[in-house]
């Protein structure tokens, strides 16, 4: 049964002569600098060079994506062309405030693990606190200094209405809602990562040159923007949230020395049917056709190989990892989130109560998604083999 909506028919069919800019992607790529300069009013320089290239690089493996719909080429062009405009934006800030990159980014929480962990939950509970603070979807979509508020209003307005390309899949509000001035991933500022391969299409070329790509620099980005985004306000303790984090802690402590990173787990069997599901409906809207076997099996090895790379950089650093186990915090987080608190070294006040009974309903809420392991051509036994020992570890933390 199809998950998307007849509107995506129509939209493909709209898209198709812009869509046509695909057989020529380093051309249009260098059209939509140019406007993202224009936006921005920010002319591209020397140190903006590597970062062009970089998505130049990612644009021509999405024109290679067989089966790449119209929707699927439009939107990946758009969406590098507004995160470059972003960054000119942020860049710009940086050079005409000298003091922004003073800003001290002080013992960030990042929360992270295998995608459908509770990732969202613990996020939610953490950077609920008036103590912490998550980036906000329509702060991420437009980073910068506190404006006046009827400018604020106006730019969460259009991103409540913008029209994201996940309004022709109704299921995503079931698995992960949207809502412009709640906490987000901080996806939306990273500008590359595993998340293109696993949501947006299979990309071989660019997955192998992920693994040899040193990714401090996209982390360094990370720390510019939220000093964006504190300067001028009140200095809380950062709480992130990327399960493919997961990957990439040793580049995270680089650029935040003093982060500790929250890792929830659960039994990989149950994440990987959940991730399945929710990569096929994210590909059904960049492709003509979703491969549910192929899906299965890239998610299954993108998802070890992050998991072993976790745990290695663990063993060397246990000190700055937090272990949630999913059955206690979901089971009973009146009692469990407090202990969490603790080992953060946060303080757990009445506030804070409130805040985990509000996001505790809102998650309630959210357990509508369904899927089944068998249509990605998975098995518990062939998971269990992949993931070795990590399956027993899982075990003896949720018991």
């Amino acid at each position: 049964m199809g998950r998307t909506t007849p509107a995506l028919a129509i939209a493909n069919a709209a898209a198709w002569p812009l869509a046509r800019s695909k057989r020529r992607p380093q051309a249009a790529w260098d059209r939509a600098v140019d406007k993202a300069a224009a936006a921005a009013g920010v002319e591209p320089d020397e140190a903006d060079r590597q970062w062009i290239d970089d998505f130049g690089f990612l644009l021509g493996c999405v024109a290679e994506v067989p089966g790449l719909t119209p929707v699927g080429w439009v939107s990946s062009l758009s969406d590098a062309r507004d995160r470059l405009a972003k960054r000119l934006h942020v860049r710009d800030l940086h050079r005409k405030h000298p003091e922004i990159g003073s800003e001290p980014i002080e013992r960030p929480v990042f929360v992270v693990g295998l995608p459908r962990t509770a990732t969202t939950l613990a996020h939610r509970v953490l950077a609920m606190s008036p103590a912490h603070r998550g980036p906000l979807r329509w702060e991420m979509y437009h980073p910068d200094l506190q404006r006046a508020p009827e400018i604020e209003e106006r730019r969460i307005n259009e991103v409540r209405k913008q029209g994201a390309v996940t309004r022709f899949a109704p299921d995503f509000e079931v698995i992960h809602p949207i809502e412009a001035t709640k906490p987000e991933e901080s996806i939306l500022l990273l500008p590359h990562g595993l998340y293109h391969v696993l949501y947006h299409a299979p990309m071989p070329d660019y997955r192998a040159w992920l693994a040899e790509r040193d990714t401090t620099v996209d982390y360094r980005y990370l720390k510019e923007v939220l000093q964006v985004l504190q300067h001028g306000r009140e200095r809380r303790r950062w709480v992130l949230k990327n399960p493919l984090d997961l990957g990439q802690m040793s580049a995270i402590r680089k650029v935040f020395p003093d982060a500790t990173f929250v890792w929830t787990h659960r039994d990989p069997a149950t994440v990987m049917g959940s991730l399945c599901s929710l990569m096929d409906l994210s590909y059904a809207l960049f492709l003509r056709r979703v491969d549910r076997a192929a899906v299965g099996s890239l998610a299954l090895e993108v998802m070890a190989e992050t998991v072993e790379r976790g745990r290695n950089w663990r063993q060397k650093h246990p000190e700055a990892v937090v272990d949630v186990p999913y059955h206690r915090l979901a089971s009973d987080p009146g009692r469990y989130v407090p202990e969490l608190y603790k080992e953060l070294g946060a303080k757990w006040s009445l506030s804070d109560g409130e805040n985990l009974s509000q996001a505790l309903a809102r998650n309630i809420r959210d357990r509508k998604h369904e899927y089944s392991l068998g249509h990605y051509g998975l098995d518990e036994y062939r998971i269990q083999q992949t993931f070795g020992d990590y399956l027993n570890w899982v075990v003896a933390l949720n018991s």
